[in-house]
């Protein structure tokens, strides 16, 4: 996986029923975009992630919340 500064993350809940974890890049500490990643998540919170096998993923860049056709 690669990311760079700016880039959303969604990462999937670790137990059955709990919610998924939506968060934005703030640093990325590894080489060419690899992690770790400082993270923003939407709660506020901040924290140091290095996802590892088996975890699941996706990042993208911010959406601008506005679509042009």
């Amino acid at each position: 996986m690669k990311a760079n500064v700016g880039d959303q993350i969604t990462l999937a809940a670790e137990h059955v029923g709990n919610p998924t974890r939506t968060g934005e890049v703030l640093e990325v500490h590894g080489s060419d975009g690899e992690p770790p990643y400082l993270v923003r998540w939407s709660d506020g919170h901040t924290g140091l992630i290095d996802p590892g096998p088996g975890s699941v993923l996706r990042v993208g860049p911010a959406r601008s919340g506005a679509d042009s056709a």
